[in-house]
């Protein structure tokens, strides 16, 4: 019996069986693949006009990570299960020098997946995202420090999640949203993919994402990076700072500060797909 299993596995592995993934994909389009990771509780769709945008020159495969947008979830750790699970699912489906565009939490799985295997992806696109979100006030601050204190008890902040109450949850989360993306009906729709999220896992990705300092780790990203800020607290000289603080170490990168909120492809999409095609098109 033991060998036959052994043999099943041995042929399964030469005929390439790709392993299931906790995160959905919706592949569309043609050309070289690009690989679009939506922000924290959001689904893939969040890329849609982005994939309309990219269909007809690039492969677009998008995710809705596990626990978001009604999108089963997983145990923890979670995020890093997904980022080595986006790395297999590139592997698997031999998909040659994709390109990794991420918003938020997206950027910052694209830029631990390009630390953990810098020969992977040819290019990277971070939309307002950091390698390490908490430093952005303060960058003397450590992840050692702060996974000691109560409010980064990640148990704890998934209960919080879990006890807020359903009736008012999707209401308050757009009005909240209006401080993240300009247009009313965009945050009513994020509200409502962060209202079919699963409760635990938004508790806990956001400590996992709090407490994980990558800074250092990036500094072994060959792709070239475009990176594009918003207006942190309203100023464009105080994004370039922080984003410069933030990847002081990474070297083969481009920052771009766009005059608009976090949701930089909703507020000024026409910007924004000119400094996308514009990275995109470069020979580098």
């Amino acid at each position: 019996m033991k060998t036959f299993l052994f043999f099943i596995l041995l042929v399964a592995s030469q005929l390439g069986f790709a392993q299931p993934t906790s995160f959905s994909v919706t592949v569309t389009g043609k050309g070289q693949p690009v690989i679009l990771i939506p922000g924290y509780s959001c689904s893939g769709e969040v890329w849609n006009e982005t994939v309309a945008h990219l269909k007809d020159r690039y492969q677009c495969h998008v995710l809705t990570l596990p626990g978001f947008a009604g999108v089963a979830p997983i145990k923890t750790p979670i995020l890093q299960t997904v980022r080595d699970e986006i790395i297999r699912y590139i592997k698997d489906k031999h998909l040659q020098k994709p390109i990794l565009i991420g918003h938020s939490l997206g950027a910052f799985m694209g830029l631990w997946i390009s630390s953990k295997e810098p020969l992977l992806i040819s290019k990277l696109i971070c939309v307002d995202g950091v390698p390490f979100i908490s430093a952005m006030g303060n960058p003397k601050i450590s992840a050692d420090s702060l996974r000691k204190l109560p409010i980064y008890n990640a148990d704890a902040v998934a209960q919080n999640f879990v006890n807020l109450p359903t009736d008012s949850y999707e209401a308050n989360v757009a009005k909240s949203m209006l401080t993240q993306v300009k247009d009313s009906t965009r945050a009513r729709q994020i509200a409502h993919w962060s209202a079919l999220s699963d409760r635990r896992t938004l508790g806990y990705t956001l400590v996992e994402m709090s407490t994980t300092d990558i800074r250092k780790d990036i500094s072994a990203i060959q792709a070239p990076t475009l990176v594009i800020g918003s207006l942190y607290f309203n100023s464009a000289s105080t994004t370039e700072r922080i984003l410069n603080e933030q990847y002081a170490l990474l070297k083969p990168k481009t920052i771009l500060v766009a005059h608009t909120k976090h949701f930089i492809m909703y507020d000024d999409p026409t910007w924004f797909f000119g400094q996308i095609d514009q990275f995109l098109n470069a020979s580098n």
